[in-house]
């Protein structure tokens, strides 16, 4: 039994909407998946969000915390330039001209307390 045109122009159309209705049908089974997984995603994203707000918050509260340390550790810098600077003016460059006679006193003292030393240990030794 021949198609007429009719029959077969129907039939070619049957057949694409059957085709096009199983690919919208795989396509939202796909996307279907996909939204649920991207919901997942979502949901996962706003736990990590919050986690790191609250150690944000835990971090910006131990700076607060820190802040008078290192006010402290700034006037320490401050007070230790100051007593450098003392030193220097009024300690080492009035007593420089004294270094010369001094020096050689202080190496002597020392080698005579190391030789002492040295001989302790020699007659501990023994």
């Amino acid at each position: 039994m021949p198609l007429t045109l009719n029959q077969f122009l129907f039939l070619v159309i049957t057949i694409a909407i059957v085709v096009i209705a199983t690919y919208l049908v795989i396509f939202l089974a796909q996307l279907r998946k996909t939204v649920k997984e991207g919901q997942d995603t979502l949901a996962e994203a706003k736990k990590l969000m919050r986690s790191v707000n609250e150690t944000s918050q835990k971090v910006n509260s131990k700076i607060d915390d820190m802040t008078p340390m290192v006010e402290a550790s700034k006037q320490i810098a401050v007070n230790i330039s100051k007593i450098a600077l003392f030193l220097a003016t009024k300690v080492l460059k009035p007593s420089s001209k004294y270094w010369p006679f001094v020096f050689p006193i202080l190496r002597s003292g020392w080698r005579q307390i190391k030789k002492q030393k040295k001989q302790k240990e020699d007659k501990n030794g023994e």
